[in-house]
């Protein structure tokens, strides 16, 4: 087995049989065809939820895989799209120069994170404090993002507007064939289940390696990585800004979809809800992430139609619900349990993670 297929099959990530890729192509047929049989509204709306699964899978990579219980994915979210707005509007940004304000926006969330994350890894906070510290950081650029209604907080043309949020950013374009397609609706779907899937396997080979190996032996025991002479605190950063970038792509691709974004994408309701998302499917594993997130979306979307309320009651809940009844997640409970028969007395998939 080549190497490639060793890192995409390894012991960090569920899935890892002939019928666990059997199905992940079926299921990729059923979305690349999904588009001919549904109206638009539909398309765009699916889109919607596959670019939150991105920041999903950032969070998995840092709290299941590294132990770095992160409430500030929502910040990064907002970083980027903020600065995909800027961006955009000054640089009036048609053809390949919307993909360089895409690629800028999520520079921006990543030098954030590359500076947020230094003083808090290597100042060696960790555990529920991370948690604090990021949850602040979150709540404290809501609230400045809040404040900037004037028309005195602007950059060239851009507006923040206040709680009212930044618009007129104008959507994605890819240069194709010598022609400028604009990512809207059924490209924009496309464009994003190609990243989602790229990501999705690039992060399998990412865990699967000897890098992942490292993070899971961090998570594990941090002081016994250490002694054996890895540099814990580099790989943890690494880890929190390829997590945070994910977000910061998932706030760009969110803020080119609707070309609008709010203060109130990075405030208390939001920033709690990757954590349910990741939590309620199971942190460990990539797979149950990118599964359980995408369902409990459409789940949330659906029940928000009748009441908002309800809706976050009903997210509440199943965070209970999962730290009292299933600590390593629903989705990935599940999947250990179909995948049992076939591990011939294994240990299985995760079971010593």
């Amino acid at each position: 087995m080549s190497p490639m297929l060793r890192r995409l099959n390894g012991p960090q990530t569920l899935g890892n049989g002939r019928g666990f890729w059997t199905g992940f192509a079926a299921v990729a047929a059923i979305a690349l065809v999904y588009p001919a049989f549904a109206d638009s509204y539909d398309v765009g709306n699916i889109a919607y939820l596959l670019i939150f699964t991105l920041m999903a899978l950032g969070l998995s990579l840092m709290w299941g895989y590294t132990g770095m219980f992160s409430f500030g994915q929502t910040a990064f979210f907002g970083v980027a799209g903020y600065s995909y707005g800027v961006l955009s509007i000054n640089l009036g940004a048609t053809g390949a120069m919307t993909l360089l304000c895409l690629v800028g926006a999520i520079a921006v969330a990543a030098l954030f994170a590359m500076l947020l994350g230094y003083f808090l890894v290597y100042g060696r906070v960790s555990g529920v404090f991370f948690g604090i510290v990021t949850f602040a950081t979150t709540l404290a650029l809501a609230a400045f993002f809040g404040q900037t209604a004037g028309p005195e907080w602007a950059i060239g043309q851009a507006r923040f507007n206040g709680f009212n949020g930044m618009i007129g950013m104008p959507p994605l374009e890819l240069p194709w064939f010598g022609q400028d397609v604009y990512l809207e609706g059924v490209p924009l779907y496309y464009f994003v289940l190609a990243l989602l899937a790229a990501i999705y396997l690039g992060l399998r080979m990412l865990v699967n390696s000897r890098f992942g190996n490292v993070l899971v032996a961090i998570r594990e025991d941090p002081l016994r990585t250490e002694l054996l002479g890895y540099d814990v605190r580099r790989y943890q950063l690494v880890a929190f800004v390829i997590g945070s970038s994910l977000a910061g792509l998932s706030g760009v691709l969110y803020t080119a979809w609707g070309q609008f974004i709010p203060p109130a994408s990075m405030g208390l309701p939001a920033a709690a809800m990757p954590i349910i998302w990741v939590a309620f499917s199971g942190r460990q594993d990539l797979t149950a992430t990118a599964i359980g997130t995408f369902l409990l979306l459409l789940m949330f979307q659906t029940i928000t139609v009748y009441s908002q309320q309800y809706a976050l009651i009903l997210m509440g809940f199943l965070l209970l619900a999962t730290v009292m009844l299933m600590p390593a997640g629903f989705v990935r409970g599940i999947g250990l349990w179909l995948a049992r028969p076939g591990r011939r007395g294994q240990a299985g998939n995760g079971a010593t993670r």
